[in-house]
């Protein structure tokens, strides 16, 4: 599934892929992936990107309807 939250989040902070990335620690593909919904990162990398983007993990990666 896309994350398109997290992609929305990235652009309204005005940074792109790369920008993200390097402030991650991961490569601009990662971030593609991940937003492609190709790719399931680690919670670390879950956790950096929510701090790089302002947002907390409900904001980002949690879905409806998901189990605990």
């Amino acid at each position: 599934m896309k994350n398109l939250r997290m992609k929305a989040a990235r652009v309204s902070c005005d940074l792109s892929q790369e920008d993200l990335a390097q402030r991650v620690g991961v490569t601009r593909q990662t971030i593609g992936m991940i937003e492609a919904g190709r790719f399931n990162p680690s919670l670390a990398l879950c956790v950096a990107i929510c701090r790089a983007l302002g947002k907390t993990l409900n904001d980002l990666f949690w879905e409806e309807g998901d189990a605990v």
